[in-house]
C-alpha cells in the first residue's frame, strides 16, 4: 500500500463531512440542521395571487399631497379645498401672492411630476412614465414584502415569485391545519397601511349621515371605528404621516395585560409627529390611528410628543398583535392583493411522491453501482465510492444550507446520480486507451488523469452555466432541480476527479499488470 497522499486526505475529510452532517436530514432527528421539504414533498398551501395596482396609484397621489402639504406649512403657505383624483391632487392657496411661491417651491421638490398653477389653483399630475413605475414597483415590493412577512412568521423556505406581468405565486410548505392556512392568508392580504389623520373637529359630528361625495369637497374622507363600524370619523384625507415613515413596530402588554403595538418612527416621520401634536395640543385636537382604513383610536392631543412612537391598541388577541407588527415591520403593501387561485397539497401525496423519488434514486444507484464495478472491476468499485461520497456531500451541503427539497429537486438528485460517475467513465476510458498502447500503470493513471481533465471540466462548467442560470431566472419547481444539480456538479468534481486521482495512488503499488482485468476490466495487455 503506498502512502497518503493530500488528494486522499481531503477525500476522506469530505467523505467524513459529508456523513456527519447529512445524518440529521436521513434519520429526520430533531438536533441539527436538516434539509427542508418542499411543498410537493410534505404537502401546504399554494396560491396565486392578484394584485391591485390601481389602488397603489392612489396612495401615492395621497403621498405626494401629504409631501406638498408638510412643504407649504414649513413656509407657513396655507392651502384648502384639496381634491384628490386618480392621477392628480389639487389645492387652492389661500393667499394669492404666494401662489408663485409655492409653485416654485413644488417644483423644486416634486422633481418628477408635473406642478402647474392656474389663478390660486395648484395642480400636481403624476405622468404616464411615473404611473407605470408605482405599478411596477407596486408588484416587486409585493413579492419582497409578503417573502418578508412569511420569513418573520416563521415558516420553513416559503416560495413568493412574480410570475407573468402582475400576479404573485406564493407556496407554504408544512401548513396542515385550516387554522394556520387562515392566518397565513390574512397574513399575506393585510395591507397593513398605517396612517395618523387629523380628525376634522367642525365636522366630525356629522360623521356618520354625510356622505362620501360630501366629505370629499370638504378634503375629508369617512372611516369607520375598528370595534364599532357604526361608529365613523370624518378625517382629513392627506394623512399627517404614514408607514412609510416607520422604522418598528412590536407587540407588547398594556398596564392591564392586554396585547397592544408599539411603533416607532424615522427621523423625519418623528420630526413631522412632533410639529403636528404641537400645534394640536393648545385645542386638544384629536389625531386618528388608522390601519387598514379602519380606525383603531383617535386621542386627543394635550402636549408635544417627541420621540417618534406610539401605540395601536384595538381588543387584538396576542395572535394578532404578532401577525399585525410582522406586517408592519416587513412594510405595507403599496397595493391590495387577492387570492386569484388556492390549493391545498395533502401530506399523503407529499408521502408518495418521497416513496417514488426514493425507489428511482435508489434504482439509479444500484444499477449505475452494478455497472461501474462489473464493466471496471476494481476502476468502477472507486468510482462507486466516490459516488457514494458525492451523495453524502450533496445532502450535507444542502442541509447546512436549509434548501428546500422538492420533486424536481429529488429528480436532480438521480441525475446526479448518473452525472457523477460519467467522469470516471471518462478517466476510466482514457486509461485503459493508454494501458493498451503499452504505458505503465503509473504513466496511464496520471497521463489518463490529464488527458481527461479538459473535457471534464468542459461538460461540468457548461452544466453548471445552465444550473445556475436556471436557479437565478427559474422559479419553484425549477430553481429546486437547478439547486441539486448545481452542488452534485461541484461535489463530484471533488470526489470524481482529486478524490478518485488519491485513492489510485495510494494503491498504486497494489496494481500489477498482469491483473489489469481485475482492476479495470481489460485483458490481454501485456
Amino acid at each position: 500500500m503506498g502512502k497518503l497522499n493530500f488528494r486522499v486526505v481531503i477525500f476522506a475529510l469530505a467523505f467524513l463531512f459529508g456523513v456527519v452532517f447529512s445524518i440529521p436530514s436521513l434519520t429526520q432527528s430533531e438536533s441539527g440542521k436538516k434539509i427542508t421539504l418542499g411543498l410537493d414533498l410534505q404537502g401546504g398551501l399554494h396560491m396565486l395571487l392578484g394584485i391591485k395596482t390601481e389602488e397603489a396609484i392612489k396612495s401615492y397621489i395621497k403621498s405626494l399631497a401629504s409631501t406638498a402639504k408638510f412643504t407649504l406649512d414649513k413656509k407657513d403657505i396655507v392651502i384648502d379645498d384639496i381634491v384628490l383624483s386618480s392621477e392628480s391632487v389639487s389645492f387652492a392657496v389661500l393667499d394669492e401672492d404666494e401662489v408663485q411661491n409655492a409653485h416654485k417651491l413644488l417644483q423644486e421638490t416634486l422633481k418628477e411630476e408635473k406642478v402647474t398653477a392656474v389663478k390660486n389653483m395648484i395642480t400636481i399630475t403624476l405622468p404616464e412614465v411615473e404611473i407605470k413605475k408605482v405599478t411596477q414597483k407596486a408588484i416587486s415590493q409585493a413579492v419582497e414584502t409578503i417573502r418578508n412577512r412569511l420569513n418573520q412568521f416563521g415558516l420553513a423556505e416559503p416560495t413568493v415569485a412574480k410570475q407573468g406581468k402582475d400576479k404573485i405565486l406564493v407556496e407554504v410548505p408544512g401548513i396542515k391545519t385550516e387554522e394556520d392556512k387562515n392566518r397565513i392568508k390574512k397574513l399575506i392580504a393585510k395591507t397593513a397601511h398605517l396612517q395618523l389623520m387629523a380628525v376634522d373637529e367642525g365636522r366630525t359630528a356629522r360623521a356618520s349621515v354625510i356622505s362620501e361625495a360630501e366629505a370629499k369637497k370638504y378634503g375629508d374622507v369617512v372611516m369607520e371605528d375598528v370595534k364599532n363600524p357604526n361608529d365613523k370619523y370624518l378625517l382629513r384625507a392627506i394623512p399627517i404621516l404614514d408607514g412609510s415613515m416607520l422604522t418598528d413596530a412590536k407587540s407588547v402588554y398594556d398596564k392591564n395585560g392586554q396585547p397592544m403595538i408599539t411603533f416607532e418612527l424615522n427621523g423625519e416621520g418623528a420630526k413631522i409627529f412632533a410639529n403636528f401634536t404641537e400645534k394640536a395640543a393648545p385645542s386638544r385636537a384629536r389625531l386618528a390611528i388608522v390601519l387598514d382604513k379602519k380606525v383603531y383610536s383617535a386621542p386627543h392631543i394635550n402636549e408635544r410628543i417627541g420621540g417618534g412612537r406610539g401605540q395601536i391598541t384595538g381588543g387584538f388577541t396576542i395572535n394578532e398583535a404578532n401577525d399585525v407588527a410582522i406586517a408592519l415591520r416587513s412594510g405595507a403593501l403599496l397595493a391590495p392583493v387577492y387570492v386569484m387561485e388556492e390549493r391545498s397539497v395533502g401530506p399523503s401525496l407529499g408521502k408518495d411522491s418521497i416513496i417514488a423519488s426514493s425507489i428511482a434514486l435508489m434504482s439509479g444507484f444500484i444499477l449505475v453501482f452494478l455497472f461501474m464495478m462489473l464493466y471496471y472491476g476494481m476502476a468502477g468499485v472507486i468510482a462507486d465510492i466516490a459516488l457514494v461520497a458525492n451523495l453524502f456531500l450533496l445532502i450535507a451541503i444542502m442541509s447546512l444550507f436549509g434548501a428546500t427539497l422538492t420533486l424536481p429537486g429529488m429528480a436532480g438528485i438521480v441525475l446526479t446520480v448518473g452525472m457523477a460517475v460519467d467522469a470516471n467513465v471518462i478517466i476510466n476510458e482514457r486509461i485503459r486507451e493508454l494501458l493498451r498502447e503499452g504505458k505503465s500503470v503509473a504513466k496511464a493513471i496520471e497521463d489518463g488523469y490529464a488527458n481527461a481533465f479538459t473535457a471534464i471540466w468542459d461538460a461540468n462548467v457548461t452544466t453548471l452555466i445552465a444550473s445556475t442560470l436556471l436557479f437565478f431566472y427559474g422559479t419553484g419547481a425549477i430553481k429546486g432541480f437547478a439547486v441539486t444539480m448545481t452542488i452534485g456538479i461541484l461535489a463530484s468534481m471533488l470526489t470524481a476527479i482529486l478524490g478518485t486521482h488519491g485513492i489510485y495512488q495510494m494503491i498504486l503499488p497494489k496494481i500489477k499488470k498482469e491483473k489489469l482485468g481485475f482492476w479495470f476490466g481489460i485483458k490481454g495487455v501485456k
